[in-house]
């Protein structure tokens, strides 16, 4: 049930597992899941996560919610969040029944997200008691997903895990304080992924990349992994496939082409690396209730294909950006309480926190 999240203890009122109704991730690599669980006559929930999870509880009931030996009791409304970030341990108790939906984001993949949004340093904040209506839409979408098990394909679901990861992003977070030592700076990340998107349908050798970042190879592979979540090289095939997603929008090109445009070796190649992605969905024979081109298309051309993924693209863009960056949460009971935390990279996810909390409100 709680696969890939970490350390966890859960419980309902008679001491039996709550129930679980829905799990998991869609095909791809999004870097988010979604664990929808009910628990009978009463709730209680410890865990030390290694990832980012944010939770949501429902109905209006009273709670008391622990992070990092700090505890409060009061009344929470229906969908009020709690954001426990990796690494820190964290709990849960109530005394009646409730629904909780817990979102899972893997801390690489908001150390990405931060860096494509020239934030390198930015840190997770964790809450205790908010209320996010742009981040409690998205948590119900794609736990509707997880249990109708995908209906609307991967690059539903990536858009939708990406817009979660934005918001949460946008208004938990923070930059600290003085740049650290073995880190990319915004200027020279802005370089790399300029002189990435120029050579885009090129070979990109990491020798390069360390050239213009003025490190060697070996010290610039562990920097750049620590700064932004992902491998020099798969970066690159995320921009890749990035723009291959572009592409494909604008419904201009076929499928080859845009795999050669892209720097793919051929349209295969390009379906491997999405890993069961929009792309490689293409060509997965879907249930009548998925958003599959409406034209009956035996050959399976990349003229039906495009047509199919520009019109999944187009319900994908009625989630919009919910919210802009500047926009503050409502917050209901008084001021929350806020925890800024360290951020994670894979190689450091399970290291210890200690002495990386910072008390910011209460």
């Amino acid at each position: 049930m709680w696969a890939g999240i970490g350390e966890v203890r859960a419980a309902q009122a008679d001491g039996g597992p709550p129930t679980a109704l829905a799990a998991g991730s869609a095909r791809g690599e999004s870097g988010v899941s979604v664990h929808r669980t009910r628990f009978h006559g009463g709730m209680h929930l410890e865990a030390i996560p290694q990832c980012h999870c944010v939770c949501f509880h429902m109905p209006r009931l009273r709670v008391e919610r622990r992070m990092a030996g700090r505890a409060v009791r009061r009344e929470s409304l229906a969908g009020e969040l709690h954001i426990c970030p990796a690494g820190f341990d964290c709990g849960v108790d109530v005394d009646e029944s409730v629904d909780a939906v817990l979102v899972a984001i893997d801390p690489g993949w908001f150390s990405l997200a931060a860096a494509e949004e020239s934030a390198l340093e930015a840190q997770l904040i964790g809450c205790l008691f908010g209320y996010d209506q742009a981040l409690l839409d998205l948590a119900r979408t794609l736990a509707l997903e997880s249990a109708a098990d995908y209906p609307n394909g991967p690059l539903f679901w990536n858009e939708a895990a990406g817009n979660f990861i934005d918001n949460l992003l946008a208004r938990y977070s923070s930059a600290v304080a003085p740049r650290a030592r073995g880190t990319l700076g915004k200027t020279v990340f802005k370089r790399l992924k300029d002189y990435i998107f120029a050579h885009i349908d090129e070979p990109i050798e990491v020798d390069e990349l360390a050239s213009i970042a003025g490190r060697s190879p070996f010290h610039f592979s562990r920097v750049f992994t620590q700064s932004v979540g992902l491998t020099p090289h798969r970066y690159v095939v995320h921009l890749r496939v990035q723009r291959a997603t572009e592409l494909v929008r604008a419904g201009q090109l076929g499928l080859a082409e845009i795999a050669a445009r892209t720097g793919f070796a051929d349209q295969s190649h390009l379906s491997r690396w999405v890993r069961g992605g929009a792309v490689d969905d293409l060509q997965t024979p879907r249930p009548a209730t998925s958003l599959r081109c409406s034209t009956r298309c035996s050959s399976g051309s990349a003229t039906c294909q495009i047509a199919f993924l520009r019109r999944q693209v187009g319900e994908v863009d009625k989630l919009g950006r919910m919210g802009p960056r500047n926009m503050n949460s409502t917050y209901a009971g008084g001021a929350p309480c806020k925890v800024a935390v360290r951020k994670h990279s894979p190689s450091n996810s399970s290291s210890s926190p200690s002495g990386a909390l910072q008390l910011l409100a209460t």
